[in-house]
């Protein structure tokens, strides 16, 4: 738990309104500071970062709960495996779409 200056704790909702006035004195949209977690979170996942490092730095319990979370960036992880995939298969040979030994 964070503490004040004075060693008391501080409540985790002044992160929050701290954050809030940030964002209006610097005239930048308002988020809630929660949303960074989850920026986070979805920049690691997307940028290739193993679930499990994420997980580990999220501080979940399991890697199930991050692969839950945050099951939308990975539909899109698929979609370019896929493509990755599809390119790999059908660009053998970029002159002539077959495979070198395919060539006599």
């Amino acid at each position: 738990m964070t503490c004040s200056n004075d060693g008391s704790p501080v409540n985790p909702g002044s992160f929050s309104h701290t954050f809030a006035k940030t964002l209006k004195r610097n005239n930048l949209p308002h988020i809630r500071f929660h949303d960074l977690r989850h920026t986070n979170a979805t920049l690691m996942l997307k940028h290739n970062i193993s679930p499990k490092v994420a997980s580990e730095r999220l501080g979940h319990s399991t890697i199930g709960i991050t692969l839950d979370l945050y099951s939308h960036v990975l539909r899109e992880m698929q979609e370019d495996a896929a493509q990755k995939i599809d390119k790999a298969i059908f660009n053998f040979n970029s002159d002539d779409n077959k495979l070198e030994d395919d060539k006599d």
